[in-house]
């Protein structure tokens, strides 16, 4: 089961005010046509990290080529992916991956980047609340932590400037918030690594797929291997 830590993830519940519906039912998964495979010739121009406007807030492209290939979106074989419904999210902590599951042993593979509060959890949840440009309440001992925030105790407007990016899914666990999240991130250079703080993040551009193909109430299953955070992050 999830062991979470009572203040050690990306945002307070209470000041998050979420109220996951108890009636949502898990949409069956479609997997979109035309995607790029793993490998295939100009992937990173038709997987969409180029500039966009999404509800009134540009966000810039994404420089592919300073990104280690692995780490784009992409369709992989996911043969593990068998054991679980379409539409469930495996999050590979140790190897900096997030997969959703399709049909047939294949899976739409993002890359993420680990916060210190991702080290703090694994097992499962489920995803009972999504939110697009959504507000950031960061937790009483972060503003403590770290003063420079105290403008931000009453929540952080949406933003490109926003931890939290375009898009959060956040995570529940019998009907409880976890304080953990999927969400996105405009530091994309975090990408593929061990971030001093926060939970899984994405690329914006990749937020904004996995927001439309993740339906409400998914199943979330987070691994973690034997690695915790580099000493230079501890007092993060």
């Amino acid at each position: 089961m999830l062991a979470v830590a009572t203040m050690a993830g990306c945002a307070t519940s209470e000041r998050a005010s979420l109220s996951p519906s108890g009636n949502a039912q898990v949409a069956a998964y479609a997997a979109p046509d035309s995607l790029p495979t793993e490998g295939s010739a100009g992937a990173t121009t038709k997987l969409g990290y180029g500039a966009v406007v999404d509800e009134g807030y540009a966000l810039p492209a994404i420089p592919t080529d300073k990104i280690d290939p692995q780490y784009l979106r992409q369709r992989v074989s996911f043969e593990e992916g068998r054991q679980y419904e379409p539409g469930t999210v495996v999050v590979d902590t140790p190897n900096r991956f997030l997969y959703v599951v399709e049909a047939d042993g294949m899976a739409m593979r993002y890359g993420i980047g680990v916060g210190r509060a991702g080290f703090s959890w694994a097992g499962e949840a489920n995803i009972r609340a999504k939110r697009s440009w959504p507000k950031w309440f960061p937790p009483g001992e972060m503003i403590d932590r770290k003063p420079e925030l105290e403008p931000y105790r009453d929540g952080m407007d949406p933003g490109l400037s926003n931890p939290l990016g375009a898009r959060a899914l956040y995570l529940y666990q019998g009907g409880k918030d976890t304080l953990f999240r999927l969400h996105g991130t405009p530091e994309w250079w975090t990408i593929g690594t061990a971030a001093s703080s926060g939970c899984i993040r994405l690329m914006n551009q990749d937020i904004l797929d996995l927001y439309e193909r993740v339906p409400m109430d998914a199943r979330v299953v987070v691994r973690q291997g034997k690695e915790r955070m580099a000493a230079g992050y501890a007092g993060a």
